[in-house]
């Protein structure tokens, strides 16, 4: 999702969310909206997703610094399934990655410090939480930088079972 911002001598304003403009795309209305701020290059969150039935749709949209964004897709009838997406967002650019749901997300800090914005269409239900290990052999994720800095959870996350993947449903 691209965001045209207005610009003059003064600095520039943009409209990052009309409900509108994700029509076709994303339906659920927003329901939550988190903000972060990451520091240290190579730093690393994720990979983060919620169970059915709070699976959720993010926006995630960098206004400051510049990350490596991650999906990966966890619904197992899709072609997709277990493939990871990345992007580069970076805070000039107000650009914005949509995550559907049956997806994970992460992303790795690429400039000293990042400051995000998520929007969600489900609260957050810690009953729900998923989380899987960013550096999951089966997932192969080419981070850009060397990950640091995982939070505990993060790195105590699993790692995909392949052999229960097939009758377990991940989401």
């Amino acid at each position: 999702m691209q965001v045209t911002p207005f610009a003059d001598e003064r600095g520039c304003f943009s409209k990052i969310f009309r409900q509108d403009g994700l029509s076709g795309i994303c339906e659920k209305p927003i329901v939550q909206v988190n903000y972060s701020i990451t520091r240290g290059v190579g730093s690393t969150r994720g990979l983060h997703f919620q169970k059915i039935p709070h699976a959720e749709t993010k926006i995630v949209t960098c206004v400051e610094g510049e990350i490596f964004d991650v999906a990966v897709d966890l619904r197992r009838d899709s072609p997709t399934f277990l493939q990871w997406h990345g992007e580069i967002l970076k805070g000039d650019s107000m650009r914005s990655l949509i995550i559907p749901e049956g997806m994970a997300h992460g992303f790795q800090v690429l400039s000293p410090e990042v400051r995000m914005i998520y929007l969600h269409t489900e609260s957050y239900h810690p009953e729900s939480e998923g989380r899987l290990h960013v550096q999951d052999p089966v997932l192969a994720i080419a981070w850009p930088e060397a990950v640091r800095n995982l939070s505990t959870r993060d790195a105590e996350a699993s790692k995909i079972d392949l052999a229960s993947v097939k009758t377990t449903a991940l989401y």
